[in-house]
């Protein structure tokens, strides 16, 4: 596989290199390449939809007592390769202003509790600080904007540390049309009002979830990059709702924006059986398609195994190892990958927050 140089060349040798993580190679399970695993430790891996854990309860634990999280479970997250984790979530009912301050208060407690395991990213210098202080980074985000009841709301949730949301989940809100919806209209007034100000402030618009029209309405009415956080190549799954034309990437891509791929079993393709291969079909639509700068990874999923959820070979907390071995062998060098792995996320988030 070839690839064009000139712009990508220059960002490709433009990003920094980070020093090995702590935990040392005895924590990486055998089966994979000194390669790999060296690719692994030298970049700044973000996964741009990672949950620290799926399991509701566990989580619930974690934010309410500081003892409840432990150094295993801190040493799992370590050992599994990512650097930065965006725990995204959505809030579809009750009172989402409310619900919404308090799952950022959680977060926030959580961090405080824990300056040797987290590190909160409010910039784009932190993307580079948690991975070389050996800490966890965390994007507090939404998967919604429901919470926004104002656009002055924006402001007021940055100030808690939100540094990204979706404009919309998969149904209608007062910004937009989520993916789900038969007739997308766009994005509404407030919609570009709320697009506007998160542009003046810093704030991230993701439309992962958006319909087509909402997402390229919002494309188009951002001066800053748009970024597809987590979602897949609607051409390698027609009439999956969830993956994005290649219309939708296209334009993202042309703002500066980057596309997470997914491993969610059926945003890859809609019947089983599905294989890793099949994900890694994806990378290549989006790389011939866009450019290799324009390509990520937002896993949507935790570090566990989820049978009903998930994709053989990235169903454990080493997936990222798996991953990169098998982009490896799909032909990408080293600067490919250290752009995949967390490079392009990384300068799009620099340009959006500065």
């Amino acid at each position: 596989m070839t690839f064009p140089l000139g712009r990508r060349e220059f960002l490709t040798r433009s990003l920094p290199l980070f020093a090995a993580p702590l935990l040392g190679a005895a924590s990486i399970p055998p089966g994979y390449s000194t390669r790999a695993v060296d690719l692994v430790a030298e970049s700044n891996v973000i996964d741009m939809l990672g949950l620290l854990t799926l399991d509701w309860s566990l989580l619930g634990q974690w934010h309410q007592a500081a003892s409840s999280f432990s150094d295993a479970d801190f040493q799992k997250l370590r050992s599994s390769g990512i650097d930065v984790f965006h725990p995204a979530v959505a809030f579809e009912k009750g009172q989402p202003y409310d619900v919404t301050q308090a799952w950022f208060e959680k977060w926030n407690r959580l961090i405080e509790w824990h300056p040797g395991y987290f590190l909160r990213v409010d910039g784009a210098d932190d993307l580079a600080r948690a991975k070389q202080e050996g800490r966890i980074g965390i994007i507090l985000g939404m998967q919604d904007a429901n919470h926004f009841r104002s656009v002055d709301d924006v402001n007021t949730f940055y100030a808690m540390g939100q540094r990204l949301t979706q404009l919309t989940y998969n149904s209608v809100n007062h910004l937009g049309s989520g993916c789900h919806v038969s007739h997308d209209q766009g994005l509404t007034a407030f919609g570009q009002e709320v697009v506007a100000r998160m542009n003046s402030i810093g704030m991230a618009i993701d439309v992962s979830h958006c319909g087509q029209r909402t997402s390229l309405d919002a494309i188009s009415s951002s001066k800053k990059p748009v970024l597809i956080t987590h979602s897949n190549c609607r051409a390698l799954a027609p009439g999956v709702s969830r993956c994005k034309p290649d219309e939708v990437i296209r334009a993202s891509a042309r703002g500066g924006g980057v596309l997470g791929i997914t491993a969610v079993r059926h945003f890859v393709r809609a019947k089983d059986p599905v294989t890793i291969e099949d994900v890694l079909d994806h990378f290549d639509h989006a790389v011939k398609l866009v450019g290799v700068e324009h390509v990520g990874v937002g896993s949507d999923f935790d570090l566990d195994a989820h049978p009903a959820y998930d994709i053989p070979g990235l169903n454990h907390s080493n997936r990222i190892y798996r991953l990169t071995e098998g982009l490896l062998q799909r032909g990408y060098t080293s600067a490919h990958l250290s752009l995949m792995l967390g490079g392009n996320f990384q300068r799009a988030l620099k340009e959006i927050w500065a």
